[in-house]
């Protein structure tokens, strides 16, 4: 289209300048009836967070998402910028984006009394119409609304209470668009105090002055749920004037939670993903940590456990299954259970403990989270080992013989296998292959296909360690090292091979 470069010409047109919120609802209105999707890359959201925000913007309504972190708040309030129109006019120069028929701005009326028609008219880009701030106690009301600026008033030979002398802040440097404010509880409260105008009168004062322009901006806030319901964490006549409030949430279903990191994570290593081979379970086991921390006693539920936790940990996972196959010239990225060993980093960093769980320490949790999220994903595709064995003939009768029976009796007898997370995959194959029946085991209960030798032996491991999560055989890691060897449960607490920790198993329990 041809833009306008003149207010004439625009006026020529016909172009309707709607205010912001009208924009929006009439655009946010188009795209409900073309069936467009309104939040590309937002999953989980589709029948909870968004109807809400759908609301929030059909009634014109500012809003605040309430959520833990990692929820997509910031990333959803960026999406809104989508609904602004792509190019919108403005009177050339302005500070504050001046309607080009209702200028706010002393520079936009005064260039409008000086050219008329002629004003110069340039065209913004919808995401030049967004702004964001993070609130940080260091915010003072000159970032947010403006001041007045000394040097602006000298060299123009104006009063400090006239309006050319004014510096604005980036709430006015966002009129007619979107203006963001992450962690709002974080602002002081006589910043929030600052905000009253904005949201309910929709003007901006400066100073103690008689200088009141009038605002057309959509806001939206962010906040974690703790901080903002305390009493002095935000102010009550803020929350009073902020319409709307959503709260977010984290993946309701581990499938969900499985499409986020896939669309989140960095998976694609050698320039397409036909090398890698990754198990569905290995996606469960990942998304099952951050489950089981966010309904760990032992962490901190208040600051939430982020989905970049997942993110973070699936990169890890590949990053040492790559690791691996480079040092070894494999052509193939294959994950093994030995490489959950690495996904520690990726979680000591992303939650917070409470006094119980500092006491056992970060680490140990850790690898308590990783465990549970293996023994209840290992109860989706086996049998459970701790399950009461059928007596057909009475309670004095044999019991019946279990899958697991072969197994459990090789390591009985002694017998016990090491692992490493550098082992070439024909060394790791043939240890695993020591355990009679363990291979058939493993693909009688996980659809693997035949010619996929690599998600077989991983498979193979994922049952040694479910039965060690059960209690069923024991399992050493060699200090300071990725080594694990598995062992008879039994045998090895007389032996001494193994180290059991009994505090460390109830520790688990617990979790």
């Amino acid at each position: 289209m041809n833009k306008a470069q003149t207010l004439k010409e625009l006026q020529a047109s016909n172009y309707e300048v709607l205010p912001i919120k009208e924009e929006v609802r009439r655009n946010l209105i188009q795209k409900l009836r073309d069936k467009e999707e309104l939040f590309p890359g937002i999953l989980g959201y589709d029948e909870t967070v968004i109807p809400q925000i759908i609301n929030a913007l059909l009634a014109k309504q500012d809003m605040i998402l309430l959520g833990l972190r990692g929820q997509a708040k910031t990333r959803l309030v960026r999406s809104l910028v989508n609904l602004l129109d792509e190019w919108t006019p403005i009177i050339s120069g302005s500070e504050v984006m001046d309607n080009p028929f209702a200028p706010i701005s002393y520079h936009g009326r005064n260039i409008l009394n000086q050219r008329g028609g002629d004003t110069p008219i340039e065209w913004v880009h919808r995401s030049e119409r967004y702004s964001e701030k993070l609130a940080t106690p260091d915010v003072t009301i000159a970032d947010l609304i403006g001041d007045i600026d000394p040097l602006k008033a000298a060299a123009e030979r104006l009063h400090y209470s006239h309006e050319g002398a004014i510096h604005f802040g980036i709430a006015p440097r966002t009129n007619r668009g979107i203006f963001a404010i992450n962690e709002l509880p974080d602002l002081q409260p006589r910043i929030q105090v600052g905000l009253f105008n904005i949201l309910e009168e929709r003007d901006i004062q400066i100073r103690g002055f008689k200088v009141r322009i009038p605002l057309d901006a959509l806001m939206v806030f962010t906040a974690n749920p703790e901080d903002y319901t305390n009493r002095g964490n935000i102010i009550t006549p803020l929350k009073d004037r902020i319409a709307s409030q959503i709260i977010t949430h984290y993946p309701l279903d581990i499938d969900n939670a499985i499409a986020i990191t896939q669309q989140e994570a960095w998976i694609n290593r050698w320039g397409s993903e036909e090398g890698l081979v990754i198990p569905y379970y290995f996606k469960e086991i990942i998304e099952q940590i951050a489950i089981e921390a966010r309904n760990s006693d032992w962490v901190d539920q208040k600051s939430g456990v982020s989905a970049r936790l997942s993110t973070s940990a699936m990169e890890t996972l590949i990053s040492n299954a790559e690791r691996r196959a480079i040092a070894c010239g494999d052509v193939i990225i294959a994950p093994r259970i030995t490489d959950l060993a690495a996904v520690i980093t990726s979680i000591t960093g992303k939650v917070e403990l409470v006094f119980e769980g500092e006491e056992e320490g970060i680490t140990t949790v850790a690898k308590a989270l990783i465990g549970r999220a293996v023994k209840t994903i290992f109860r989706k595709y086996f049998p459970d080992p701790l399950a009461k064995v059928k007596r057909p003939n009475g309670q004095n009768a044999p019991a019946e013989r279990t899958d697991y029976d072969d197994i459990l009796a090789w390591f009985a007898s002694g017998n016990s296998l090491a692992l490493t997370d550098t082992m070439s995959f024909d060394a790791y194959t043939h240890e695993l292959s020591r355990v009679p029946k363990l291979k058939e085991f493993s693909a009688k209960h996980i659809s693997i296909p035949e010619a996929d030798r690599f998600s077989l032996a991983s498979a193979m491991e994922f049952v040694l360690e479910g039965l060690h999560q059960h209690s069923k055989i024991a399992k050493a890691e060699a200090f300071g090292t990725p080594a694990v060897s598995y062992g008879d449960m039994i045998g090895s607490i007389f032996a001494g091979d193994f180290d059991v920790d009994e505090d460390e198993e109830g520790f688990e329990e617990d979790l």
